[in-house]
């Protein structure tokens, strides 16, 4: 059995910027972090006994003769990808939920990628991992989904991402004290705010027609270099929380689907309470809300929001990594015939001779 951990993000800043329909012409960037919250998966060689040859497992259950029967479109190309026909055994956990605006998805591509590649044998660099699953969602798939959210999931760590105009990437780790960057973390606020959307759904009201938003974004972009000023030198954290409110102010207005009359309601009564600013942490409309609070107002806020559940998290400097691994059992021999077994019969419905 093969079990990977990968973590999920927080983008601080810069998201929009990462579309390749913005960055190949214009160039982009964002500030990003993982945090100690975790996609865990499981794969093993799936034992003969059964007429499925493929199990996996998430948010349903899926049982199949072949791997193009697969439902879930990113493990059925990438489990394409890497020549697996039957025989294999996935299981999925989290712990944050889907569609809440955190990489999730991303964070599932990099890991299975992770996963496979060692249940074959082969291990994958931190850059081949983020580069495979960019290929298997924008080019496989053809999602409508931006080039951060992979290569966090990937490297791991508080990164500087920068996407150039000839399609490449480049991080680049923000070096800061640990002292500075836990006075970071202690300002940093995360609630769940209960709505589920779907990231390809919001992002697509204005990823097609990035041009239209061009002045937005570019000043979006221009917050990266200035949230990096901040974090790097000695001016006060209050700048950043006032800088997440002038981004957050910039984001809302790419489209009405970015937020919502609720997801307004919630971010007046965090900045009543004390919230300096803050955000939705994906492409928007729901999911995940991040703020920047002074340590003073904390209890002021959560008080404010006592109807959101609240998550507390610490950065995380680790990408996909695998955490478990041991000598499987391979079945290639019984997985070759048309069935391992015709049926299964009960003990009463055999002859007795």
């Amino acid at each position: 059995m093969i079990i990977s951990r990968t973590p999920y993000r927080i983008s601080f800043f810069g998201g929009g910027t990462d579309y390749p329909l913005w960055y190949r012409k214009h160039g982009g960037q964002v500030l990003s972090t993982t945090i100690d919250k975790y996609i865990y998966i499981s794969c093993r060689y799936l034992p003969p006994f059964f007429e499925h040859r493929v199990r996996l497992v998430y948010g349903k259950i899926e049982t199949c003769s072949d791997v193009n029967e697969i439902q879930h479109p990113t493990a059925r190309e990438i489990l394409k990808m890497y020549g697996i026909s039957n025989g294999v055994e996935i299981h999925y956990d989290g712990d944050l939920p889907a569609r809440s605006g955190i990489g999730s998805s991303s964070a599932f591509s990099v890991g299975l990628i992770n996963t496979i590649a060692a249940h074959v044998g082969t291990s994958k660099s931190s850059r081949e991992l983020a580069d495979e699953a960019i290929h298997i969602e924008q080019d496989v798939l053809g999602e409508c989904v931006g080039s951060q959210d992979q290569v966090n999931a990937a490297y791991g760590g508080l990164n500087h991402i920068l996407f150039r105009q000839d399609g490449s990437i480049h991080v680049q780790g923000v070096e800061l004290s640990s002292n500075r960057k836990c006075q970071m973390n202690d300002n940093l606020m995360l609630f769940y705010t209960g709505i589920m959307r779907t990231a390809e759904t919001v992002a697509s009201s204005y990823s097609t027609n990035l041009e239209k938003q061009a002045s937005r974004l570019e000043k979006m972009n221009r917050f990266v270099n200035e949230a990096i000023d901040i974090i790097t030198g000695e001016s006060a954290l209050s700048q950043l929380g006032e800088l997440f409110h002038e981004n957050w102010m910039e984001k809302r207005g790419l489209s009405g689907l970015v937020s919502s009359s609720r997801v307004d309601d919630i971010y007046a009564s965090a900045r009543a309470a004390g919230a300096l600013g803050g955000k939705l942490t994906g492409a928007g409309g729901g999911g995940m809300m991040l703020l920047f609070v002074p340590k003073g107002r904390q209890n002021d806020v959560r008080k404010a929001l006592s109807r959101l559940l609240y998550i507390p998290f610490n950065f995380s400097d680790t990408g996909s990594e695998i955490i478990f691994r041991d000598q499987q059992t391979r079945y290639d021999e019984a997985i070759s015939r048309p069935r391992a077994l015709e049926r299964f019969v009960e003990a009463d419905e055999l002859e007795v001779s």
